[in-house]
C-alpha cells in the first residue's frame, strides 16, 4: 500500500540504516543497536513496531500520537511491561495535547 515505509525515517532516528527505493522495496543493513530518541508512530502496525524497536535501544525512547497504537491494541503497555519492558504513559495537561509513550528496557 502507498507509504507503507514511512516509518523508515524513525527507525533511522533511532540508528536503523535502511533505503527505500521505487516506494516498495526497502534495503536493510544490520547495524549493532538502536538508540533511544524522540520518534513518532504514523500508524497502527508501524506505531507497534516503533515501540518494540525503543524497548530494545539503548536509552530511552518517546513514542508520541500514541492513539493509533491504543485505538487497535487493548492495554499496549501493560502486556509489553508483563514481558519486562520499562514503558509508561507520559500524563499531558492538555486534552490536544499528543499523548505519549515513554519507553525503557527494564
Amino acid at each position: 500500500f502507498e507509504n507503507r515505509f514511512k516509518y523508515v525515517d524513525e527507525l533511522s532516528r533511532m540508528g536503523a540504516s535502511i533505503k527505500v527505493e521505487g516506494g516498495n522495496v526497502a534495503i536493510i543493513e544490520g547495524v549493532e543497536g538502536f538508540t533511544g530518541a524522540a520518534i513518532s508512530a504514523p500508524d497502527l502496525r508501524a506505531g507497534a513496531a516503533l515501540v518494540v524497536a525503543a524497548l530494545v535501544a539503548e536509552g530511552y525512547s518517546t513514542v508520541d500520537c500514541i492513539h493509533y497504537i491504543e485505538r487497535g491494541y487493548e492495554c499496549f503497555e501493560d502486556k509489553l511491561a508483563a514481558l519486562g519492558g520499562y514503558i509508561e504513559k507520559i500524563p499531558v495537561d492538555d486534552e490536544r495535547a499528543v499523548q505519549k509513550f515513554k519507553l525503557k528496557v527494564g
